[in-house]
């Protein structure tokens, strides 16, 4: 059966929780009255805040049962069954997170995972490691539209992120973002670093025979522009929807979890992958248990 997912490209009112969090229930409006209701709504990274809070973090942190519930009172019962995936500053046992939540709405509903940004960026306009703390891994879960991962950012750039999600099980990765624009070259209509996101999340449909979402934080804060530009792969790697630049956009994206099985058969790199993990970690730099070469001949 198809499934409708639709992407959340997203503009906060910095630091303005409050402000946010309602304009977050207009677009949960907006998306259950699309022709096709979603099963699934994809906001961005630190949706609910802004990005660039640096020492606001502390202020504006919170729990994520919180979140849930207060984001659950805002929706109303129209949103009962709606699956939301939502980026936000977590605060748990006394230490503060860039986290990613995914929860289903309404009273039978409840939070299905939290995630914690395990590569924090502090190079260039990035601090992050100066203000939030390290996620222990990723972990794929049970969703109600199947197997699921979250990543966050800087997460997609390194392909073990994808591996791990999908080894874990993962049919779909969620990857919520919030890349500031940053180089051009000259006639190529975007971004440098939206140019980069489409190689990087088709690459990770592809090779893993997944599909991938990636939803954008779009507006300026400081000084730095998010451009948008959200998309979605199926797995072989062809987008399946782009958004436009600049501006908000609520997109609607449909997938067909059957197609995994037909692009792993056509392009089986995905078990090559499986059949080759144990023994490439056994012999990988720094396992402390690599095997002398003689006794694996």
């Amino acid at each position: 059966m198809p499934l409708d997912i639709a992407i959340a490209q997203f503009r906060p009112v910095k630091g303005d929780f409050d402000a946010t969090l309602d304009a977050c229930a207009r677009v949960v409006e907006r998306a259950l009255g699309q022709e096709l209701r979603p099963r699934l709504l994809v906001f961005p990274e630190t949706a609910l805040t802004g990005y660039f809070l640096e020492g606001g973090v502390r202020e504006q942190a919170l729990p994520a049962p919180q979140l849930f519930e207060r984001l659950n009172a805002r929706t109303g019962p129209d949103a009962a069954g709606l699956d939301v995936a939502i980026g936000f500053y977590e605060l748990d046992a006394g230490c503060i997170y860039n986290s990613a939540m995914y929860a289903t709405l309404g009273p039978g509903g409840g939070i299905r995972h939290v995630h914690r940004k395990v590569f924090l960026p502090t190079y260039g306009v990035f601090q992050e490691e100066r203000f939030v703390e390290a996620g222990p891994g990723i972990e794929a879960f049970d969703g109600p539209l199947g197997r699921t991962a979250l990543l966050i950012c800087e997460e997609g750039f390194h392909s073990i992120s994808g591996t791990l999600a999908a080894l874990g099980g993962a049919a779909i990765i969620l990857i919520l973002s919030a890349s500031p624009a940053r180089g051009a070259a000259p006639g190529a209509g975007m971004p440098g670093n939206l140019a980069r996101w489409d190689a990087l999340a088709s690459g990770i449909a592809a090779e893993h025979g997944v599909f991938v979402i990636v939803s954008q934080l779009v507006g300026f804060e400081a000084g730095k522009g998010f451009a948008g530009g959200s998309a979605a792969y199926d797995p072989r790697g062809d987008r399946l929807v782009a958004g436009p630049l600049w501006e908000e956009a609520l997109l609607p994206v449909q997938i067909d979890l059957g197609e995994i099985a037909r692009a792993r058969t056509d392009e089986p790199l995905f078990a090559d992958l499986e059949r080759s993990w144990t023994r490439l970690l056994v012999n990988s730099p720094g396992s402390g248990v690599r095997r002398p070469a003689a006794e694996l001949e």
